[in-house]
C-alpha cells in the first residue's frame, strides 16, 4: 500500500508514464536474479549478519566490516524516517478526516513504542501482525482493482504500456529507481536464519516468494492504475493530484468507505514496514555485538523470547531521539524527516544487495559444488542489475527524496563516510584485535569444502 500510493504517482510523473509496468517488471527480472544468488548463498552459511557475513566470507573481512556498518546504518535510518511517516499519514490522512488537530510526533510515539513491544518481543509475533496487516493491505487493492475491471473490462490492461514507444515516454531509470525502492525489505529473510526451524529450505522459500508475488502484484496494480485513468491522460493526473493520486482513485471508484479504509490501511502499512525493518536493524545490532565489532550487551538474547531484545531497545532509543530532534527543530515530517531518512536507507540497502550479489560470484568461484546459473550468471546479472539501480539513486537522490532541501540531498555522504571508516576499522582490527579480527563473520556454514 505505501508503495503504492507513494511511489506511484512519482514514478508516473518523472518516470516514463504509461510505461511504469514495464519498469516494474524489469526490477523484479533484475531481483529474481539477486534471489537465485542469495538464496543459493543462504543455504550454505546461517548467520543473522546476512549481508555483512556474505561479503565479509567472499570479499575480505575488512569490506565486510565497512558494509556491517552501512548496513545498520541504512536499516536504522529507514526504521527511523518510516516512523516519521506513520506520524505524518495519521495526522494528515486519518485525523484530519475526524477534524482532531494532534502534532504528528503524538502518533510517531505511538508508532515507535508499539514497534518497540513488538522487536522485545519474538519475531512469531512481529511476524503476525505485519501478515495480518500485508493481508488486509492486498484485499483492499484486489477491492479497488476488482472494481475498476468491472468497470473497464479490457481497457483496464492497456497493451501500449508495454510498447516501445510507452516504455520510452520518460526516463525509464527514474521509473525503475522507484520499482526497485518499492522492494526495499523482501531481502531480510536471511537476516533470521538463526532463529529458524530449518533454514535451508525456508530462507530461499521465504525470499523467492517475496519478491515473486510481490512483483507479480506491482506489475499488475501499476498496469490496473494506469488503465484506470487511461494512458494518456495519467501522467497528467499523477502530477495534478500528487501523493493524494492513488486515494483518489479508490474514492472514485470505491467511494468514502473504500477512500477511508484505505487511508487507515495506509498507515498501518507504513507501520507493518517499521516493525520489519526495526527487525532488521536489530538483528545487524545483535550480530555485529557479538561479533565485538560493536558493544558485546548487543549481541545478548532474550532468555524467553529468544530476541535480541537489547539491540532492538537500542533501535528504539535511536528512532525517539531522531523524532524528538525532528520535532524541537521544526522541520516537515514528510519532506524533511521521512524523506531523508528512508531515502538513505534506500540507497544504503541497494548498495548492500549489489555487494551481496558480487559476494556470491566471489564465493562460489572456486567451490566444486558450483552451479553455473544459481552461482555465477543469475547474480552476475542481480549485481549489473543493483549497481545500476545505486547510480540511478545515486545522480536523481533529490527525486527519491521528493525534497529540494540542500541539507537532505547531501545525506548520501554519510553512507560513503561510514563505508569507508567501517573498512579502515576493519583493517586495525586485523593488528590490534587479531582474536576479534580471526571470529569475524562466524557462521554455520553447510558442506564446507
Amino acid at each position: 500500500m505505501a508503495a503504492m500510493v507513494g511511489n506511484v504517482p512519482l514514478a508516473l510523473v518523472y518516470g516514463n508514464g504509461g510505461g511504469l509496468p514495464a519498469a516494474f517488471l524489469m526490477a523484479t527480472l533484475v531481483l529474481l536474479c539477486f534471489s537465485v544468488g542469495y538464496a543459493a548463498m543462504s543455504r550454505k552459511v546461517i548467520n543473522t549478519g546476512a549481508f555483512y557475513t556474505y561479503i565479509a566470507r567472499s570479499l575480505t573481512k575488512p569490506v565486510g566490516v565497512g558494509s556491517a556498518y552501512v548496513a545498520l546504518a541504512a536499516y536504522t535510518a529507514q526504521a527511523c524516517g518510516l516512523a516519521g511517516a506513520f506520524g505524518y499519514f495519521m495526522q494528515q490522512l486519518v485525523l484530519s478526516a475526524a477534524n482532531v488537530d494532534v502534532p504528528w510526533y503524538v502518533f510517531t510515539a505511538i508508532g515507535i513504542l508499539l514497534v518497540a513491544i513488538l522487536g522485545y518481543r519474538s519475531v512469531e509475533m512481529s511476524a503476525k501482525v505485519v501478515g495480518f496487516f500485508m493481508m488486509a493491505e492486498f484485499a483492499i487493492l484486489f477491492v479497488f482493482e476488482g472494481l475498476v475491471l468491472n468497470k473497464k473490462h479490457f481497457a483496464a490492461f492497456p497493451s501500449a504500456s508495454f510498447s516501445h514507444s510507452q516504455i520510452t515516454s520518460g526516463p525509464i531509470g527514474i521509473a525503475m529507481l522507484f520499482a526497485f525502492t518499492s522492494f526495499i525489505g523482501f531481502e531480510s529473510a536471511a537476516l533470521y536464519g538463526e532463529e529458524t526451524k530449518d533454514p535451508e529450505r525456508s530462507i530461499p522459500r521465504a525470499t523467492y516468494i517475496a519478491v515473486s508475488s510481490v512483483g507479480i502484484f506491482y506489475i499488475l496494480s501499476t498496469w490496473i492504475i494506469i488503465g484506470s485513468v487511461g494512458i494518456d491522460g495519467v501522467r497528467a493526473a499523477s502530477k495534478k493530484d500528487g501523493g493524494v493520486f492513488v486515494l483518489n482513485l479508490v474514492q472514485r471508484y470505491g467511494g468514502t468507505i473504500l477512500y477511508d479504509l484505505t487511508a487507515v490501511l495506509l498507515c498501518t502499512s507504513v507501520l507493518a514496514g517499521y516493525s520489519a525493518i526495526h527487525n532488521a536493524a536489530s538483528r545487524y545490532l545483535f550480530a555485529l555485538g557479538r561479533e565485538s565489532i560493536m558493544p558485546q550487551r548487543f549481541g545478548q538474547h532474550h532468555k524467553h523470547h529468544f530476541s535480541p531484545h537489547i539491540a532492538s531497545l537500542a533501535i528504539t532509543g535511536v528512532a525517539v531521539i531522531s523524532a524528538v530532534g525532528f520535532a524541537i527543530s521544526g522541520a516537515d515530517p514528510y519532506t524533511v524527516y521521512a524523506a531523508s531518512l528512508i531515502a538513505m536507507g534506500t540507497l544504503g540497502i541497494v548498495a548492500l544487495q549489489a555487494m551481496a550479489s558480487l559476494s556470491v560470484v566471489a564465493f562460489f568461484w572456486k567451490r566444486p559444488d558450483r552451479k553455473l546459473w544459481q552461482g555465477v550468471i543469475a547474480p552476475t546479472i542481480g549485481f549489473i542489475g543493483l549497481v545500476i539501480a545505486f547510480f540511478l539513486a545515486a545522480m536523481h537522490y533529490n527525486t527519491l527524496t521528493g525534497s529540494s532541501n540542500k541539507i537532505v540531498n547531501l545525506v548520501p555522504f554519510t553512507l560513503l563516510f561510514i563505508a569507508v571508516g567501517g573498512m579502515i576499522y576493519g583493517h586495525r582490527l586485523k593488528t590490534s584485535r587479531p582474536d576479534v579480527y580471526a571470529d569475524l563473520a562466524s557462521s554455520k556454514l553447510r558442506d564446507e569444502l
